[in-house]
């Protein structure tokens, strides 16, 4: 099984390297249901493993001059700061056992797992059924919408937050809608993003929980070369009919947690 969670972990890399989202949020499911972590400490070392990738993806499109720094870092100033407050003071203040509903008692890891398989249902439903982004039109003197994109890093600071995961899906379409990035810098720029909402989160939680630094570090080290390899693939691939493909995978998996968390106990 920890083959297994290794050779889906590259799966991860090459999902952020070839389409800049969507691979981040196989990466809790793995830890949970492959490699056995107890699911508020997969979200842990998703942020870890989710941030470092996405940082050496970043890195290697900023070279290219994909990545668009400023817009990266206004962005961020929303999201940084919610996801760190969520990690470091709002997580720890959530109990272990939740309600009882009838029979059925509901427990914070639980809830974790539903919401995470409720996000994959959102995402995969957004990469299955959008528009090909590169083939919106923006009008030249198309401004951003400052308070939409104060909402959005809202949204994707709680997201990465409570889920730990990087939130591309969430992130891509408000660069090229709000503010008219071509989509290879929208790649490029989402990436730094969730590296930084990632890492920054990350370390609000040391201290919470007690770390498998050897297993943290194996994973993101095989996650990282995956990125690698989604990056060679994309000069090759069509990224969009790769997208659909990889929403539906993301459709069954969050079917299967749902039906597993509320059903299978």
């Amino acid at each position: 099984m920890e083959i297994l969670g290794f050779l889906l972990a590259a799966l991860v890399g090459i999902s952020l390297g070839l389409i800049g989202s969507g691979g981040s949020i196989l990466m809790v499911p793995i830890l949970v249901y492959v490699m056995g972590l107890e699911p508020v400490l997969a979200t842990s070392y998703s942020l870890f493993i989710v941030g470092t990738t996405a940082l050496v993806g970043a890195f290697n499109n900023y070279r290219k001059g994909w990545v668009h720094v400023k817009i990266a870092f206004l962005f961020g100033l929303t999201s940084i700061l919610t996801v760190y407050i969520s990690r470091k003071w709002l997580i720890p203040l959530i109990p272990d056992q939740l309600f009882s509903a009838g029979s059925m008692v509901i427990t914070k890891a639980m809830a974790t797992m539903v919401l995470f398989a409720i996000l994959m249902l959102m995402a995969a439903t957004a990469m299955i059924r959008s528009k090909p982004l590169h083939q919106v039109v923006i009008s030249a003197d198309a401004s951003p919408d400052y308070l939409k994109l104060f909402s959005y890093g809202l949204l994707v600071g709680l997201v990465t937050g409570f889920l730990g995961a990087g939130g591309g899906f969430l992130i891509i379409p408000v660069l090229v809608l709000v503010f008219a990035l071509p989509m290879k810098e929208a790649v490029g720029t989402s990436l730094l993003i969730i590296a930084l909402n990632s890492l920054i989160g990350f370390t609000g939680d040391l201290g919470h929980f007690e770390l498998n630094w050897k297993l943290l570090l194996a994973i993101t080290s095989i996650a990282v070369a995956g990125i690698f390899i989604g990056g060679w693939l994309a000069k090759r691939v069509d990224g969009n009919k790769l997208k659909v493909a990889f929403g539906w995978f993301v459709l069954l998996m969050g079917t299967y947690i749902i039906t597993k968390e509320l059903f299978l106990k």
